[in-house]
């Protein structure tokens, strides 16, 4: 049994795959590998002041500083991006100590500053850079997504006379080797703090390799600052700051909105503080590496299978049309569902919708990659309520960002614990504990959507198609894995980790940590039937992906293993083994035993949605049903019962 953290598994997988991977020419000797993850705090930190001796060649450019702004994986946008408003601040020469996106600076002319991305193929990208679970770190759906957001961060540069690296290596060897080149008395690297140990240990081997080749004279400052929420960690109104945040929602919620503001968002840099430092380009001008490389698929790793899968969109998606990673296109998404359609008057009633573009809001996968601030978000839903209307719909939108503020403090508070197989628990006994079963077929099974419960298998399948779930199948589909089926729960985190679009960290690991039981709450068991026919009231959403039961009655659609033999024969479908759609993985009629007093609860994150007993049946593709509320999801056959509307501040 494994009892090591999950997501440490890909520096043995590194050693293996070097041959698939590219290396950078030198600049002066340009060798590039690949990337982790950081700590966290309001603050930014910096490693300053180190120096170290130097054996490489003399470079053509001897510069006085040299402000790198580093993007990582998670804040490819220019708008109220903290980390860069830092860099342009050591641009101006700004004092240390002095906050971010103050007003500038005794400096008459800027130093200039050098965005850079690095692609890192030995732990991040590539057919072959896999979890030793089995998954790839990031499937190729993302990583296209990335590359469209890094030529879209690109593009809004250059508008500004200005201009982003992309190489692919380890970010640590080419930060380190521009470093090299360009030869300054000072270095500033500035990139956004994280706080999961992939991240740190990125950090670290940057810190070390910067020490390595800054020259005997010069000196390096390395910054993290933090950038990715819509509350400030020294701002919580909690012992300890993030170390004292309360283990379940609720209690934080509460006193975060009741004590804490909203920081304004900040704007874009002037352009003029944005531009190049003079020559850089003659220096950072490898074929892999410079002002005008951007890989392809290909060239990260992927094979031409993998490549080949993700070539077309499935037309069943729930993503908007058109849709592309980047700045540019979270902003338009923003814009429309917000403004132009006027969509954010009825999200609570539609949430809960999964299928079409407009039952939610969509912009998690931009919010993942930073393409989008969520202070940004909650401003937009403040001047909505402003000028059209405030409910509890308009709350509820940034309800959810806070959930997603809550699961980054989550796992800077509790490192690792969200990743091991007890989660934050660890070995000491409590109520969810249990012996976990790991069935490979099984687990095969349910990525797939084989299990025999049609609403699991459609929300699998349409993951698989697309690289979306909604919030209630994602629910759904970890409740069953985890309590059902009693498989590991690592394995669905690192099933998701891949192929999710909108995959984040701590929202992933939190999110399943939690459905496992493992974070001390009580387990919330979500009754896939019942589920089913109250989110997908007459089959429409099952139908959509699981085609083989189309003819199926309204009656049947979501327990197609309680029809006759005859009743197949009617509609052209034969349920169990080998036959066109499977029987159930595990039996309908036996409650799992770590439910002891019987099924149901409040689900997923933190009691949004509702399990309970079995019942109820649709009334058919053209009923009515129960009551009269027009903004409801077409398959959602009763409103939500939640949490009072709460409130939010801005500074």
């Amino acid at each position: 049994m494994m009892t090591q953290r999950l997501r440490q598994y890909n520096f043995v997988v590194s050693l293996v795959i070097s041959a698939a991977h590219l290396s950078l020419p030198a600049v002066s000797a340009f060798t590039f590998p690949a990337a982790t993850k950081t700590t966290n705090g309001i603050r930014s930190h910096s490693t300053s002041n180190f120096s170290s001796a130097s054996s490489s060649p003399p470079s053509a450019l001897q510069m006085s500083t040299l402000n790198i702004q580093w993007f990582r994986q998670t804040d490819l946008r220019l708008h109220d991006n903290p980390a860069i408003c830092r860099t342009v601040d050591l641009s101006l020469g700004k004092a240390e100590k002095q906050p971010v996106g103050a007003a500038p600076t005794t400096k008459s002319s800027p130093d200039g500053i050098l965005p850079v991305f690095v692609f890192d193929t030995e732990r991040i990208y590539g057919s072959d850079t896999r979890s030793e679970l089995g998954c790839m770190k990031c499937g190729p759906r993302r990583a296209q997504f990335v590359l469209d957001a890094i030529a879209d961060l690109r593009s809004n540069l250059e508008k500004r006379g200005s201009g982003l690296i992309v190489a692919v290596g380890k970010p640590e060897k080419v930060l380190a080797e521009i470093a090299d080149a360009a030869s300054p008395s000072l270095l500033n690297v500035v990139c956004q703090e994280e706080v999961c140990s992939e991240e740190l240990a990125v950090d670290k081997a940057v810190r070390s390799e910067l020490a390595k080749k800054v020259k005997k004279s010069g000196k390096f400052n390395f910054e993290t600052v933090w950038g990715s929420t819509m509350y400030d960690p020294d701002s919580l109104p909690f012992d300890g700051d993030v170390a004292g945040i309360p283990d379940t929602f609720t209690p934080f919620r509460n006193k975060v909105e009741k004590a804490c503001q909203i920081g304004q968002p900040l704007d874009i840099p002037k352009d003029e503080h944005l531009a190049l430092p003079k020559g850089i380009k003659s220096v950072v001008n490898q074929p892999q590496c410079s002002l005008s490389y951007l890989p392809t698929l290909a060239d990260l790793g992927y094979s031409a299978q993998d490549i080949e899968s993700v070539e077309s969109v499935d037309s069943r998606t729930a993503m908007p049309a058109n849709y592309k990673g980047g700045e540019t296109f979270a902003l338009a998404r923003v814009q429309d569902y917000i403004w132009d359609k006027d969509l954010l008057k009825v999200y609570f009633d539609t949430r809960n919708g999964m299928i079409g573009s407009d039952y939610s809001t969509k912009f998690a996968p931009w919010l993942a990659h930073g393409n989008v601030s969520p202070r940004y978000i909650a401003r937009e839903c403040r001047k909505y309520e402003q000028v059209r209307v405030e409910n509890k719909s308009t709350y509820w939108v940034v309800f959810e960002l806070l959930w997603r503020d809550y699961f980054k403090f989550f796992a800077k508070k509790h490192g690792d614990g969200i990743f091991y197989q007890n989660g934050i628990l660890g070995d000491r006994s409590h109520g969810n504990k249990r012996k976990w079963g790991m069935d490979a077929k099984q687990v095969k099974a349910w990525k797939e959507g084989m299990t025999g419960y049609p609403l699991v298998d459609a929300n699998m399948r349409e993951l698989a198609a697309t690289g979306f779930m909604s919030n209630r199948g994602r629910q759904n589909v970890a409740s069953f894995f985890t309590i059902d089926m009693n498989m590991d729960w690592r394995y669905g985190g690192d099933h998701f980790e891949e192929t999710l679009l909108d995959y984040d960290v701590h929202s992933n690991w939190g999110n399943w940590c939690s459905a496992a039981g493992m974070t001390g709450g009580r387990l919330n068991r979500f009754n896939i039937v019942k589920q089913s026919k109250d989110y997908d009231f007459g089959g429409d959403y099952v139908r959509l992906w699981c085609p083989e039961l189309k003819d199926v009655p309204d009656k049947y659609v979501h327990e197609p293993w309680q029809m006759s033999e005859a009743l197949m024969e009617e509609c052209g479908v034969k349920i169990g083994p080998g036959r066109d759609y499977p029987s159930p993985i595990v039996n309908p009629n036996v409650q799992p035993r770590i439910m002891n007093n019987g099924g149901g609860g409040r689900g997923g994150r933190g009691g949004r949605g509702r399990g309970g007993k079995q019942g109820g049946r649709g009334n058919g593709r053209n009923g009515q049903r129960r009551d009269n509320n027009p903004n409801r999801g077409k398959g959602q056959k009763q409103d939500m019962k939640s949490l009072k509307v709460g409130t939010y501040k801005f500074d």
